[in-house]
């Protein structure tokens, strides 16, 4: 066995020592005082050599002497079996006879910690309008205006804040069918410059040649306003709204340079 370079004692010295201390009678302080160890250490080689002889006093690996108990093959499949049936952790290390906490240990480890990941995902339904103009999706983004130059530049957090600069609101209006994009960045998401850039992107599909007939959106406050619905009225959109809490609903993908050479219009009003 490997000793350590800074061990005091071989196991050849341990042993002399808890002879001298047993055959002759030398006092363990006297002992360990030549030895230049500790008492601790001492009465630990001993209790070593009283419950296993010689071959005790030799080095022992580092590993842990216990370890933690696992489910055995067959408890696992039980447990598996359970877990199907929407059994609880609780339930199911009662019906084993084992810890709670090994069984919860197990469960998550086999992806089965939580009843949701039972259950298979539901597919994404993709889907996309075959004529330009029959969707037009439309939402908004917040970024953060910078007064100076960043900390990934700098690498300075501390002199690189723009702290109070505000925040800028990027609208966004996507065709489903061409992917074509119309973008502002405006200064504020109210109802009244929403309603103001849908007018100017259907304009502007307009001038594309899509002729805007559906408009889907979240459930904001500016889009469930009244005057967003008479906006749509008179542009003759027909608006349509996204289930709450299911935002994959309108994403799209916006193109660089769709088909027909088209690309990515962005309008930057003076806001000053």
């Amino acid at each position: 066995m490997y000793s350590h370079p800074n061990a005091r004692l071989t196991p050849i010295s341990r042993q002399r020592l808890i002879r001298r201390q047993l055959d002759e009678g030398v006092p363990l302080k006297a002992l360990v005082a030549q030895a230049g160890i500790s008492l601790r250490s001492a009465h630990k080689w001993l209790a070593r050599f009283r419950d296993g002889g010689i071959t005790a006093l030799a080095d022992r690996r580092s590993v842990r002497r216990s370890q933690r108990r696992t489910l055995d093959p067959q408890q696992l499949q039980q447990a598996v079996d359970l877990r199907h049936q929407h059994c609880t952790l609780r339930r199911i290390a009662g019906a084993l006879k084992a810890p709670l906490s090994n069984v919860g240990r197990v469960m998550n480890s086999l992806g089965l910690g939580r009843l949701k990941n039972l259950e298979p995902k539901k597919p994404v339904q993709r889907y996309q309008w075959e004529r330009p103009g029959d969707m037009i999706h439309v939402d908004t983004k917040q970024l953060a205006r910078f007064e100076r130059v960043g900390h990934r530049i700098t690498g300075d957090r501390r002199q690189s804040s723009s702290r109070g600069a505000g925040y800028e609101k990027v609208h966004v209006a996507i065709d489903d069918a061409t992917r074509l994009a119309y973008v502002e960045v405006l200064p504020d998401e109210q109802k009244a410059t929403t309603v103001g850039f849908l007018a100017r992107a259907a304009g502007w599909f307009s001038e594309q040649g899509i002729t805007c007939r559906r408009v889907l959106s979240d459930n904001g406050a500016a889009y469930r306003s009244g005057d967003c619905r008479k906006a749509c009225q008179a542009l003759g959109l027909k608006p349509i709204r996204t289930k709450p809490y299911t935002p994959q609903t309108k994403g799209e993908t916006i193109h660089q340079d769709p088909p027909g050479g088209m690309g990515l219009r962005q309008c930057l009003p003076d806001i000053g």
